[in-house]
């Protein structure tokens, strides 16, 4: 509100993340600053600018607050040093370049007009190492565990909860963290078990969804 501003921390922020991430992909898009890395002066670091492929900064909610991001694309692992030099160089975007350009951009919203602010004292980088893509699909996909259902407790927490450690020790957290996801917005029993049978081989997962809702259009 403009005639009283009102400094939102970054749980309040959570709420606004649609709209602030809208805004973050359209300015980076208008002034072609999305990848950062083409302003690296390559006289800092000649390693890191041959290493980086770009740094894209956008937001996330992490345990319910909503957080500046960048994601950088390695072409080969950083030292330490270079590592550093790198941090220092998105800490001065954020700080007085594409950071002080982010601050005077308004974003419009139901409550009113918010200015985002990247980064201020102390500032510091939580590091997450993921695995690329390409390497990804590399990889042989794991087959589904089997899991009975006959015969075992029909609470379908306790079934949800035996096909996640399954799934997870599988090797397939983000498969267990879908399936959970899913079954909860079921709101259905017998629905709930068909979408734990496309998970883990059940009982049921004979009966792919594909051919049940073909058999279910020739019934009608």
């Amino acid at each position: 509100m403009a005639d009283y501003p009102t400094l939102f921390s970054g749980v309040d922020m959570a709420y606004y993340e649609e709209s602030i991430q809208k805004a973050v992909k359209q300015r980076s898009s208008d002034d072609d600053g999305w990848n950062l890395m083409p302003y690296f002066d390559e006289d800092r670091n000649p390693s890191v600018k041959k290493k980086v492929l770009s740094a894209i900064p956008s937001v996330e909610i992490r345990d319910g607050e909503l957080m500046g991001c960048t994601t950088v694309k390695l072409k080969e692992s950083l030292t330490e040093a270079e590592m550093q030099d790198l941090q220092d160089y998105l800490k001065g975007q954020f700080f007085d370049g594409w950071g002080e350009g982010s601050e005077q951009q308004e974003i419009q919203t139901g409550d009113g007009v918010l200015y985002v602010h990247f980064a201020e004292e102390p500032f510091d980088f939580t590091v997450e190492q993921v695995q690329g893509t390409e390497t990804s699909k590399e990889q042989p996909v794991p087959k589904r565990p089997k899991m009975k259902l006959v015969g075992q407790d029909g609470n379908i927490f306790a079934i949800l909860g035996r096909a996640s450690r399954l799934l997870k020790e599988n090797g397939q957290p983000q498969q267990a963290k879908e399936m959970c996801s899913r079954v909860y917005q079921s709101g259905n029993y017998y629905k709930a078990l068909n979408i734990i049978s496309e998970y883990v081989e059940t009982e049921l997962s004979e009966k792919s969804p594909a051919k049940t809702k073909k058999e279910r259009g020739v019934a009608r």
